[in-house]
């Protein structure tokens, strides 16, 4: 899920370097999006092995 979110990032920076502004705002607007999804995916994992009793690392 980073990998899309990452890549999104770097299709939006392209095109926003060569002029695409729909194009540029809709990747941005993907990779945000993606980004808050993995952020809050990661949290919860998180909190799951704290409450399993596992440490987190």
């Amino acid at each position: 899920m980073l990998g899309w979110a990452l890549t999104f990032l770097v299709v939006a920076l392209i095109a926003a370097v060569f002029g695409f502004s729909g194009l540029a705002s809709a990747s941005a607007g993907i990779a945000q999006i993606l980004f808050v999804i993995f952020l809050i995916l990661f949290v919860v994992a998180m909190i799951a092995r704290a409450v399993r009793g596992n440490p987190p690392v």
